[in-house]
Parts: C-alpha cells; structure tokens; sequence
C-alpha cells in the first residue's frame, strides 16, 4: 500500500471539529439550505416557526451527510485534483471510515427526525435525495458519462421542493417548478468550472464533457442550456411564486446570463489560455448569484403574499 492511499485509511493526526465539519461540504449546504427554506417559506400553507426550523436543520444535515458520502467515495480522485486535494480525507486529516460512519448515521438521522417533526412526504423526499446524490450520481454517473452533471443535478435540485413538501405534506407545479429551476442551472454552472479547471479532470479520468468533447462542444452547450433555462426562469414569473419582483429579477440577470454565455460561445481557444479564462470565470461567478438571486425574488413574492393576504409564515 502506497502512502497516499494509507493516508486515506487513517488519519495522520487527531481530526478537530473543523475537519469533520468540512466533510459536510458547508458551502454547498448554504445553497441546499437557502433553497428549501424558500421552498418552505414559498408553500401556500403556514407553519410553526420551530417545526420549521427543524425541518431546514434536518435537511441541511442529509444534505451534509450526502457531502460525507461523496467524500469518502471520491477520495481516491479528490487526491489528484489541484481544487480537492486539500479535503479532510485527502489532506490525511480524516480516515475513510470516519467519513462513511459519519455519512451514513448522518442520513439516517435526518431521514427519520424529518419524518418526524414535518411529515414522511418530505422525508422520503430527502432519503431519495441522499440516495440519488450518492448512488445515482457519485457511484455511477460521475465516473461513467459526460452527461454527470446534467442527470446528477438532480440532487442539488430536491432542496426546495423538500421544503415546500415539509410544510405542504405534497409536491406542487410549484415546487416543479423551482426543482427545474435548480435542475437547468446546474450544467452550465459546472460546465464553466469545468472549462478553467479542465486540466484536474484530465488527470481525475472524470469525464467531464470538456474532457470527452472538448471546450468547443462545451461552449455550445452551455449557450444551449442557458437559453433554456431562461425560457424557464421567465415562464415561472406568471406562476403562483413569481410575481412582478420575481420578473424584474429574472429578466436583469437572465440577460446578463445570456450575454455572459454568448460570450463564452465566441471564445477563440487560443485567448482562452492568454487570458487565463476570464470570461469563465466571470460567468461562473454570475452563475452563484443568479440562482440566490432567482430564490431570493421568489421569497420576496412569498412574503409580500403572506402580508397582503393577512396571513403569516
């Protein structure tokens, strides 16, 4: 056995809170958390500000525990790529098994207190999620098909509807809708993380599409998506959960968006590597606040909703 995979089975020193902390992948957890607490602050039903707010802890913690999972997982690639080398497991700070202890008692808590202090809707919901994430995606898609991201955004796309299911008991159009939301948001957000870091997925074997067709078919794809999803992003401001604050949001950066991929479309290979990928990175960085931004419209809608109707989250 080789030092880098004995560093994966046993920490080379005592882990700190910190360490174990960062397996739950927090900053992902922020937009799984924002997410279902729109979806649930959204639900046209109120709810008790503590079942509510156990409802979010315990969906924050299975998104968490999803996180765990899919470090112990791909410990073996996070190894070897610049952007994950410094991860709890790679990093020696924490052993494989920890994290998969820590993963799975993790899943199960969260699965059945949710059950518990919301309703069962909702915790098949986050079981199924956890078991998409893991199974679906991590094990099988993200190793197999250029396409991992696209089927395996699904994952990231559960939140909201979770919590709207929490405080409902039901799916809705509405909740759909905001699943699609998160679902057609995915692929061009990580296709343009993929086009500046495309060399650590090179070494990883992950095949990203910028590996297995390169940044032209990359490019054309992100444009592709990204109209889409505007056509989505715009349908949904005459929804239950749009509204005029919703629109204005959707239609300022979903033009930006669009500019930002029509730019990334025209890109010329050779002023990509001379300008170290700027316009990517911009793009990728607009990506973040389109869909806070997006979610952030939508509760707005939700709480002037809740005021002028007399009613109360």
């Amino acid at each position: 056995m080789n030092q880098a995979s004995l560093s994966l089975e046993s920490p080379s020193h005592d882990a700190e809170f910190g360490d174990y902390f960062a397996l739950l992948k927090p900053r992902v957890m922020t937009l799984v958390v924002f997410t279902a607490f729109v979806g649930l602050l959204a639900a046209p039903v109120s709810i008790h500000p503590f079942v509510g707010f156990c409802a979010i802890l315990f969906i924050a913690v299975g998104g968490g525990a999803a996180g765990a999972l899919n470090m112990w997982y791909d410990a073996d690639i996070d190894a070897m790529m610049k952007r994950t080398t410094k991860r709890p497991i790679p990093s020696g700070r924490v052993s494989k098994g920890e994290a998969l202890a820590i993963g799975l008692g993790l899943s199960g808590f969260s699965v059945v207190f949710l059950g518990l202090a919301t309703n069962w809707t909702a915790a098949a919901l986050l079981a199924f999620t956890i078991f998409f994430y893991v199974i679906i995606y991590t094990i099988w898609l993200k190793r197999w098909t250029p396409q991992n991201i696209v089927i395996g955004g699904a994952a990231g796309a559960f939140p909201p509807m979770i919590g709207w299911a929490a405080a409902t008991g039901s799916v809705s159009i509405e909740s759909v809708l905001m699943f699609c939301l998160v679902f057609m948001w995915t692929p061009p957000h990580f296709w343009a993380l993929a086009l500046f870091m495309r060399s650590d997925y090179d070494v990883a074997k992950v095949p990203m599409l910028t590996v297995t067709h390169g940044r032209r078919a990359t490019r054309v794809h992100i444009l592709v998506y990204t109209v889409l999803l505007a056509a989505l992003a715009l349908a949904t401001s005459a929804t239950s959960v749009g509204g005029f604050v919703y629109l204005g949001t959707a239609v300022v950066l979903n033009g930006l968006f669009l500019k930002g991929a029509v730019d990334i479309w025209r890109r010329d290979e050779t002023r990509s590597e001379a300008d170290d990928y700027k316009v990517e990175k911009r793009f990728f960085r607009l990506s973040l606040l389109y869909l806070f931004a997006h979610f952030g419209a939508i509760l707005v809608e939700a709480g002037l909703d809740h005021y002028t109707t007399g009613g109360a989250f």
